[in-house]
């Protein structure tokens, strides 16, 4: 297979590619091999006052600001083409980037082009309402832009994670300016031809690669920024949230981590139970955030539970990310690679018993062993902190109330899993644990329209969806007097 041929590495500002003021550059890796992939322009404090700045005349005075939403959508919908018909390189490109196999990369590539058609359809539909009021008057509101975001994306779906956030802010009239993580940058500046392409006027959207204590936190910070819309770490979630209000209050929603509970009862079909616990876990690596990594069992199943675990883990396809029966890329880079070895280290330390893999695989690039640890404990370090790679905790447990108390015990609330042939159970579950996205015999299964967020410490709002509209969006009333008999 050949690879992709890179093309876009400088930053995208005003709609036009250029270098960083600085000159400096950041290199970016692919992690199957650890050899270097290209050097891209690096932003720093002053690219991001340009980016910010275009972004802020393109909403206020430029030709941007006078669309119709039935213009927008058919830009959208242009926009929406051009990525359809650039899917196979950026999915190539996301993989050689990131690592994921090319079929994650491959379905999130068309998925990022159909999320930019799903809004579309709310660009002319997004209007307020009439309310009848005492007196003379008529009420009625407004929904209207919230004006320049800050998108800041990270490296474990870049594709996805900018299409759920440029798509709705563009459908709604806003413009962006957007930071993808520094070890992926390569799928996400090819934006910058495809808004020419479809005709985009200059600065709608703006993209900067760059480190987030430079680049990102400036941009969080910038008086001109209206909105800030974030997906990322918790601890990076929290520094936001205190720190992006420096000179004026902006509006926030956070997707941040997980450590979600994925509760299989003893009536459960066993076969589904493993294929829906290994993807709740193991996919992309373990690299996301809604990772089903604390595996509840009933007792009555555990034992057989853990050994097919074990089992179906030993005969998961590590391999070049670029292969197409490839199910395991490598991890990201080295630091996250140490970074799970270490909880594993750990896992074994404070007493979880190893089942199998917990060591690297190969000896080229950052690949580890699918790894299942069993009798695990809530006060152990594996239980407790998001590991973000492919390490499974297995818990016993007796009873349905026992496991939905250990369920909630936790900082976080994003996801959760359920496998059970008894609906009433299922039902009683999901309603109880403080979850934004509970799945009942499946796992990452999704749709357009469907909101996802967190509880607690996993975020602050909800994106995709018509409820992903709502952040970017300012609700204003208006009141007008009338004469006393214009109106019934």
């Amino acid at each position: 297979m050949s690879l992709p041929k890179i093309t876009a590495t400088q930053l995208f500002i005003d709609g036009k590619f250029v270098d960083s003021v600085s000159g400096k550059k950041l290199d970016t890796f692919n992690p199957a091999t650890c050899e270097k992939i290209a050097s891209v322009s690096e932003a720093q404090p002053e690219d991001i006052d340009l980016a910010v700045k275009a972004a802020r005349k393109a909403f206020d005075s430029g030709p941007w600001r006078c669309f119709s939403g039935s213009q927008r959508a058919k830009l959208l919908l242009k926009l929406c083409d051009i990525i359809q018909k650039n899917a196979p390189e950026l999915a190539q490109l996301e993989s050689l980037d990131n690592g994921m196999p090319l079929s994650f990369s491959t379905m999130c590539s068309y998925g990022s082009a159909d999320i930019f058609r799903y809004y579309s359809g709310f660009a002319d539909k997004i209007h307020g309402q009439q309310i009848p009021i005492e007196g003379p008057y008529l009420c009625y509101t407004r929904h209207e832009a919230v004006g320049v975001v800050a998108a800041i994306i990270p490296w474990n779906a870049p594709l996805m994670m900018l299409a759920m956030k440029v798509a709705p802010a563009l459908a709604m009239g806003c413009t962006v300016v957007l930071k993808p993580a520094e070890l992926t940058p390569l799928t996400a500046l090819k934006f910058g031809d495809f808004m020419n392409e479809a005709g985009f006027p200059p600065g709608v959207l703006n993209i900067v690669p760059g480190f987030g204590a430079t680049a990102g936190k400036h941009l969080v910070q910038h008086p001109l920024v209206d909105k800030v819309a974030f997906t990322g770490s918790t601890t990076v979630g929290f520094d936001i949230m205190r720190n992006s209000h420096v000179s004026n209050l902006k509006r926030i929603t956070l997707e941040l981590g997980g450590k979600s509970p994925n509760i299989i009862l003893d009536d459960a079909d066993l076969d589904l139970a493993i294929a829906q616990s290994q993807l709740a876990v193991f996919f992309n690596q373990g690299q996301c955030c809604v990772a089903g990594s604390r595996t509840f069992v009933q007792e009555g199943i555990y034992d057989e539970f853990v050994k097919r675990s074990a089992e179906a883990a030993k005969k998961r396809k590590l391999g070049c990310p670029l292969a197409a029966d490839t199910e395991q890329g490598p991890q990201i880079n080295e630091i996250q690679f140490k970074k799970i070895l270490g909880y594993i280290e750990k896992g074994q330390k404070e007493g979880a018993r190893l089942v199998c893999g917990g060591k690297r695989s190969g000896d080229k690039g950052y690949f580890i062993e699918p790894t299942v640890f069993a009798d695990v404990t809530d006060d152990m370090t594996i239980a407790k902190e998001e590991i973000f790679g492919p390490v499974m905790s297995i818990m016993k447990f007796k009873t349905v109330d026992e496991v939905i108390e250990r369920g909630n015990r936790s900082d976080y609330g994003l996801g959760a899993g359920i496998v059970t042939k008894d609906i009433g159970k299922a039902i009683k579950i999901a309603n109880a644990l403080k979850a934004g996205f509970v799945y009942v015999n499946c796992y990452l299964v999704s749709g357009f329209g469907t909101p996802f967020g967190g509880y607690k410490n996993s975020g602050v709002g909800r994106e995709m969806g018509e409820y992903g509209l709502r952040s970017f969006t300012e609700v204003k009333t208006v009141i007008v007097k009338v004469a006393d008999d214009a109106l019934p």
